[in-house]
């Protein structure tokens, strides 16, 4: 048996090259069709998609941020409105709003789930008497969703829109049920990287309310349903054909990967539970599964930057997501929020490290994470 001496992040290579001959036939399909925008394939993927997720209409789109700008365009979010967010997101969530034309606003962290705090999420909604806020976007981090019980409640008694923000969740179930589901809408990335990927950028919305479907359809394609008439303003966030055609490939093969990356995250538990007092281990929610879109440790008592030094020389990938929080952000500046605001957000920021997982990481590759982990604990 040849030595493990790196692993990598991910390797989409190990994961498609099976696939090779199907994804080859669907490029194939589409280049002879001539069909390049829209089209059958892409209605066929919204429909697989709807089904996957258990929701009544799915729009696929250009990028999963692009599903959150028109998420928040089809319930109407207007200049001078507020949208409630997690600030340990990627920055994408908040761009978002901002490209919406209204403010985001920050309640923080749970610290076992990384997800927004419904504690803290009803503290912010009672300080705003002037109700600027319109709606709460929970981001269901890393694979895990968030409390999503308590904050829909406070929705309702608020009257606000919810938007889950389940770019990193395709798969998650909540015990309310699927992610995708639970709000108003939501929006779905399927970057390369993501547990379901595109060979570019691309996304989704979903939603159960048929009239923010149909609006999401036309703000997807500059307002317009009939060529040259044009009812709303838009944009252009029509997904490729290609890119759809390609992802009813990998659809089918989405559960098979998520439980490959559980058993490994499982594996993972076990060999670093002796490890409790230096890093510490993805916690499980009790109203959730975990997809292990990454598998996030903790890393304790300020040794982050020592552990991904010894995993860089070791040749095994990690990454830190996200070592700077959305409300420190230059972009934001304007907000004038401080250190010490969302005291959780900015803690998990100094400790996340995120190391390898994904479909096909053979039990060896994670041996050697492990022994190297080990050994620099020791």
């Amino acid at each position: 048996m040849q030595e493990i001496t790196q692993v990598p992040p991910l390797d989409l290579k190990r994961q498609y090259s099976p696939l090779a001959k199907e994804i080859t036939a669907a490029f194939t399909k589409i280049f002879e069709s001539g069909g390049f925008i829209l089209g059958p394939d892409v209605q066929a993927l919204e429909q697989e998609l709807a089904y996957y997720v258990s929701a009544k209409r799915a729009i696929a789109v250009t990028s999963g941020t692009d599903a959150l700008w028109l998420a928040l365009k089809a319930i109407d979010i207007q200049p001078g409105d507020q949208v409630l967010t997690s600030p340990f997101t990627f920055f994408a969530t908040v761009s978002a709003i901002c490209n919406a034309g209204a403010t985001p606003v920050f309640a923080d962290i749970c610290p076992d789930s990384f997800n927004l705090s419904a504690e803290k999420t009803e503290e912010v909604l009672k300080n705003d008497r002037d109700r600027k806020i319109k709606a709460i976007m929970p981001v269901h981090l890393y694979g895990q969703a968030a409390n999503m019980v308590p904050i829909l409640a406070l929705a309702e008694r608020y009257k606000l829109h919810v938007i889950e923000d389940a770019c990193q969740a395709i798969g998650t179930h909540h015990d309310k049920g699927a992610v995708g589901t639970l709000g108003h809408l939501a929006a779905f990335s399927l970057f390369p990287t993501k547990n379901l990927g595109a060979f570019g950028d691309a996304g989704f919305v979903t939603t159960n309310d048929v009239s923010l479907a149909n609006k999401t359809t036309l703000l997807r394609t500059h307002g317009s349903t009939v060529r040259y008439h044009h009812e709303i303003i838009g944009s252009n966030c029509r997904i490729d054909t290609l890119q759809a055609a390609i992802l009813r490939v990998l659809l089918p093969k989405l559960e098979s990967w998520i439980t490959q990356r559980q058993t490994a995250a499982a594996y993972y538990d076990e060999n670093f539970a002796s490890l409790k007092d230096i890093i510490q281990t993805p916690k499980r929610v009790p109203y959730s599964n975990h997809t292990f879109h990454q598998y996030t440790l903790r890393v304790k008592n300020g040794k982050r930057n020592e552990l991904t030094e010894v995993l860089t020389k070791n040749k095994i990938g990690n990454s830190i997501y996200y070592p700077i929080p959305c409300h420190l952000q230059k972009a934001l500046a304007h907000l004038n929020l401080e250190l010490g605001s969302f005291p959780e957000s900015e803690l998990a920021a100094n400790e996340v490290l995120s190391i390898p997982i994904f479909p096909g990481i053979t039990q060896e590759e994670q041996d050697y994470v492990i022994k190297t982990i080990q050994n620099w604990a020791k």
